[in-house]
């Protein structure tokens, strides 16, 4: 949730805060004339001038780290893990051999199958050269020579029979001999025909059992290769979850290992309803702006991140709608889990008086700080805050543009009492 600003004081309190604040500076005034040693140097203290100018407003919002890509490291193939080969917590590439199973009965499947591939293509071979076939024709060449023969001893003998040179058992000889070749003649034709279509059955079945034999050697081959399980990604990987001798299978529960990328880092937080409004208003989705991620030490993360997605609903329980952002992570400093805050700007206010945080004194529930005219005399002035901006509160009332205000040496200011001003260099550190 976003770090709530502090609400202005409203005009009535305001009013009762001045005057309550003017009896307090006479009492303490009066008690200052009374008070110090005589002759006493006024305290040295460090004044600003106040002027407008323009700021910008950040919120900060609760936010989680966490890996978008992470992978579990799994099996393809069912085997036994015969050595792992990385150092839990070390930074992995895509592709390094993290696990290496016992290879043995993919290397013997492997040689199965290209056996049984040999052999099939030798069958293929001999089916394509047709031998059957080739006897079959070869059987219907000479039966029809024979039936040519038989014709020709047939139209010889009627001639010879008519003119009684030959015998009627020598020409019925010969038809019955023709009758016989032309029944030869027609066994041996579907014998071809037969003989031609087991052939092509024989191609096809053959062709077909050597692609189905290539395709087992290739799942041979690539669960040969599946034993040795490779990263497949690039991260820092975690411990190993199966010892060596363990069984692994594909659709076992537990993976063998996981790895999380850390270059980008991603973050979410939530943001409100009404401040997904504002931003909707004026077009935008998510702010527009670079992120600062700050850490739970309180450093600032190095790298700027930017928003990449946002939720397509408002969380109805907590009214709130959940933020991606991306940042780089080249140093891998960043782990997944870890708790910060996103700060971005929400706003920009122009011509408004700014004053450091350590200028302002808490008096109950009212907020002053000592002003110095031009005697070089400290006034205590009532003031109203608004939203702060890092180190830096916006003065909403109570401060006017050209005032002197005391910054540092608050301890030693009384009011109506003289200081000694020092000008306030706000490019030194710390301030």
């Amino acid at each position: 949730m976003p770090r709530k600003t502090r609400p202005a004081l409203g005009l009535p309190y305001t009013a009762v805060a001045l005057v309550l604040v003017a009896v307090l500076f006479q009492g303490c005034r009066a008690n200052g004339e009374r008070s110090g040693p005589a002759g006493a140097p006024p305290p040295l203290v460090t004044v600003m001038v106040v002027q407008p100018r323009s700021v910008a407003i950040f919120s900060d919002f609760a936010a989680q780290t966490y890996a978008r890509n992470m992978v579990d490291v799994r099996s393809r193939v069912t085997g036994y893990v015969d050595r792992w080969l990385f150092q839990p917590g070390a930074e992995v590439a895509v592709g390094e051999v993290l696990y290496v199973l016992d290879l043995r009965p993919f290397e013997a499947a492997v040689e199965q199958a290209r056996g049984n591939l040999q052999q099939s293509e030798a069958d293929l071979d001999f089916a394509r050269k047709q031998v059957s076939l080739l006897q079959a024709q070869a059987s219907l060449a000479s039966a029809e020579a024979n039936l040519v023969k038989a014709q020709q001893d047939d139209e010889r003998l009627k001639p010879l029979v008519a003119a009684d040179a030959a015998s009627q058992q020598d020409l019925d000889a010969a038809v019955a001999a023709l009758r016989a070749a032309e029944e030869t003649v027609k066994a041996n034709k579907a014998n071809v025909e037969q003989t031609a279509l087991s052939t092509r059955t024989q191609i096809a079945s053959t062709g077909g059992r050597v692609e189905s034999n290539k395709g087992a050697l290739k799942t041979a081959e690539l669960n040969l290769e599946y034993g040795t399980i490779r990263a497949p990604i690039g991260g820092r990987i975690g411990d190993t979850l199966v010892p060596v001798g363990g069984l692994v299978t594909p659709t076992a529960a537990q993976p063998l290992s996981t790895i999380v990328p850390l270059d980008p880092i991603w973050v979410r937080f939530q943001v409100t309803e009404s401040e997904y409004l504002g931003w909707a208003k004026r077009g935008q989705r998510s702010p527009a702006g670079e992120l600062t991620l700050i850490l739970a030490d309180g450093s600032e993360f190095p790298s700027k991140g930017r928003v990449t997605d946002t939720l397509n609903q408002v969380d109805p329980k907590t009214g709130t709608l959940e933020l991606q952002a991306s940042f780089p992570n080249p140093r891998h400093t960043l782990l997944p889990g870890q708790f910060g805050r996103i700060r971005v700007q929400v706003d920009e206010r122009k011509d408004v008086i700014v004053i450091p945080q350590k200028a302002v004194q808490q008096i109950q529930s009212m907020q002053t700080v000592y002003t110095v005219g031009a005697d070089n005399k400290a006034l205590m002035r009532p003031i109203v805050t608004g939203n702060r901006t890092g180190e830096l509160w916006i003065v909403e009332q109570g401060l006017k543009p050209g005032e002197r205000i005391v910054v540092e040496g608050l301890l030693k200011v009384r009011p109506g009492a003289a200081v000694e001003p020092q000008p306030y260099d706000d490019r030194k550190p710390g301030n």
